[in-house]
C-alpha cells in the first residue's frame, strides 16, 4: 500500500494490482445493495477512475486503517454520490479506467451463496477469497517453467491440492503417484505450506501501512472465511 502511495508509474502499477483484486468484491457489494450488473461494473469502474484521479490512496495511512478497509469505505461514499447524480459517471466518466473487471463477474455473483449476508459481510470475505486465490497464484507460478523443471513442476501438480485440502487420496496414494514415500510426500506439502504462508504474509504486508498490522490483518481474513 505504501507503494501504491507513491508516484510515478511504479505506484500505479502497486495500485493496479491492489484494485485488481479489489474489483470483484467491491462489485458483490454493490450488487448486494440491490444495483444491477452493468451499475454495479459502472460504480466500481468509476470508482477506481476517481482514485486515480484524486490520488485518495493518500488518504489510506496508518491513522485511517487498512487498504481493505479504506477502499470498502471510499466505495460505500462513492455508491452514496451515484445515488445523488446516477448515472452522471459512467466508465470512468471520459477517462481512461483501469481494465480490472473480470469478464465472469455477473456469473460468479450469480454463485454466491444466497443467504441473508451483509453487503459488508460478503465483501470481506470475497476479498480474503481474492487475496489467497493471488497467493495461490503466485506459488504456481514459482513452481513452473523457467522456474523449475517440468518434473518439479507436475510434481507441484499433484501436491498442490493438499494445500487447499482437496487432494482426495491420502499422502501414502500421493507417494505411489510420484514414486516417493510417505515421509518424502509430508516434507514436500510442509515445505509448500511454509512457503505459502510466507507469500501470504507478503501479500498482505502491501495493504497494510505499518507492518505490525499484519498479525491482525490475517485474523481479520480468517475470521470473514
Amino acid at each position: 500500500m505504501l507503494a501504491a502511495g507513491g508516484a510515478g508509474s511504479a505506484a500505479r502499477d502497486a495500485l493496479g494490482e491492489l484494485c485488481s483484486g479489489a474489483w470483484y468484491p467491491l462489485y458483490a457489494y454493490a450488487r448486494h445493495t440491490g444495483l444491477k450488473h452493468e451499475d454495479a461494473a459502472d460504480a466500481v469502474q468509476g470508482f477506481f477512475a476517481e482514485l486515480l484521479d484524486r490520488d485518495w490512496v493518500k488518504d489510506a495511512d496508518a491513522d485511517r486503517g487498512r487498504f481493505r478497509t479504506f477502499l470498502k469505505v471510499a466505495f460505500r461514499r462513492h455508491l452514496g454520490g451515484l445515488k445523488e447524480a446516477r448515472g452522471a459517471l459512467k466508465r470512468g466518466g471520459g477517462t481512461a479506467p483501469l481494465t480490472l473487471a473480470p469478464v465472469d463477474a455477473a456469473a460468479r455473483y450469480a454463485r454466491e451463496p444466497a443467504h441473508a449476508e451483509t453487503p459488508d459481510a460478503l465483501y470481506e470475505r470475497r476479498w480474503a477469497l481474492e487475496l489467497l486465490a493471488r497467493v495461490l497464484e503466485r506459488l504456481e507460478e514459482e513452481h513452473a517453467p523457467p522456474h523449475v523443471d517440468e518434473a518439479a513442476a507436475e510434481r507441484f501438480a499433484v501436491l498442490k491440492p493438499c494445500l487447499t485440502g482437496s487432494a482426495g487420496k491420502s499422502y501414502v496414494q500421493i507417494g505411489e503417484e510420484l514414486n516417493l514415500s510417505e515421509a518424502a510426500v509430508k516434507t514436500a506439502v510442509h515445505r509448500l505450506r511454509n512457503r505459502y504462508r510466507e507469500l501470504l504474509k507478503a501479500e498482505v504486508a502491501g495493504t497494510v501501512a505499518v507492518p505490525g498490522d499484519v498479525a491482525d490483518e490475517l485474523n481479520a481474513l480468517r475470521a470473514s472465511l
